[in-house]
């Protein structure tokens, strides 16, 4: 679909890698610059092979060249590097790449018409701009954090990084927009992505709620306070998710059950004073999860399991659609987009292809 764009990748870590990688499945050639010893990623936390995980995760179909940008041959070939390229992502903290001289403002002195977008936690100016932070810290302060809480109202520590996903996604959005807007104006473009305000984006809904009626956990049909739209323990201490919040999906979840007298409690509260409420408990502890994930495939009344991550490659729905696949090396992804077809091509090597595009360059600079 994107086969021809080029994009030189400046970043580390999650959110970058990310941004690239679903670009990359898009067929975006990402030439990823990793400094001599590679990024932090390659060796942080649980490893495969020697590699870190959360690197194996997020770079697949890219290309690696790894150079020292605090020398000057760093920087020339990273210079002609983006005089190759259509677009720049990078994710250091704001002054970083002007220290080094790979900023927008001299980046644009050799490639005029480059979509240059930094992704950061705070934007490249202002008070904030100059902490250093995580998906933790986005998460906390969008408000996002204060809508996943225990029964205690205690915020519940996420175990996936929701904001540097989101951050990721953002960041390839504006790099595409910025590619159209390129194509239309044969302009370039300068884009600073704030992690801690695309986070903020999602809260719109609980802005205005919480401005009309004071209460700060959104819409309130959606929030866990139905008996129709809430989450459910069965017999083997697993859960599903029921969203019958539509008067059909009700009427059929309890015709399907043989429990008419339900029917019109369909918007009453999930309290333990509601009889109903307990009887639905009740009957949901009654089974397992696979008579449940079968019920709600047969029954059209939105009830689906929650899965454990190793079981989303045994699921009907991801197994149909071939979502999951594994690459040679028998490690298990996720498309980034469907339909896209996977090459099976895995995260590059630290320096892969450095001999390859430096030849490149020498090339293209003898014509």
């Amino acid at each position: 679909m994107l086969k021809g764009v080029r994009i030189i990748d400046f970043s580390n870590y999650l959110p970058g890698p990310y941004a690239t990688m679903r670009l990359a499945e898009l067929g975006v050639e990402v030439i990823k610059v990793e400094p001599i010893e590679g990024d932090p990623a390659r060796h942080l936390g649980i490893k495969k092979d020697d590699t870190g995980i959360v690197f194996l995760a997020n770079n697949r179909q890219k290309k690696s060249i790894a150079l020292n940008l605090k020398e000057k041959e760093g920087i020339e070939l990273a210079l002609k590097l983006i005089e190759t390229a259509d677009a720049v992502l990078e994710s250091f903290r704001p002054g970083v790449m002007k220290k080094l001289g790979l900023d927008y403002e001299t980046v644009i002195k050799h490639k005029e018409d480059i979509v240059y977008c930094s992704l950061t936690g705070y934007g490249n100016a202002g008070s904030f701009s100059h902490l250093g932070s995580h998906d933790i810290n986005y998460m906390g302060v969008s408000g996002v954090l204060s809508q996943l809480k225990d029964e205690r109202g205690k915020p519940v520590h996420p175990s996936i990084q929701i904001g540097d996903y989101l951050g990721g996604m953002a960041a390839s959005e504006r790099i595409l927009a910025g590619i159209v807007a390129k194509i239309l104006t044969g302009k370039g473009s300068y884009h600073c992505i704030s992690i801690a305000e695309t986070v903020a984006s999602i809260m719109g809904n609980h802005l205005l709620i919480a401005q009309e009626t004071d209460d700060q956990t959104g819409i309130k049909e959606l929030n866990g306070v139905l008996v129709s739209y809430a989450m459910y323990e069965t017999k083997d201490h697993r859960y599903v998710t029921l969203g019958a919040l539509e008067q059909k999906f009700w009427l059929n979840f309890c015709q399907a059950l043989g429990r008419d007298e339900w029917i019109n409690a369909h918007f009453s509260k999930a309290e333990t004073n509601n009889p109903v409420f307990m009887q639905v408990c009740e009957l949901f502890r009654s089974r397992e999860l696979t008579e449940w994930m079968e019920f709600g495939k047969i029954v059209d009344c939105c009830l689906t399991p929650v899965l454990e991550p190793n079981e989303l490659h045994s699921f009907a729905y991801f197994q149909e659609k071939e979502i999951l696949w594994e690459n040679n090396n028998e490690s298990m992804y996720v498309k980034m987009h469907r339909n896209q077809k996977q090459n099976g091509a895995s995260s590059p090597a630290l320096g892969q292809n450095t001999k390859e595009l430096v030849a490149e360059l020498i090339r293209k600079a003898s014509e």
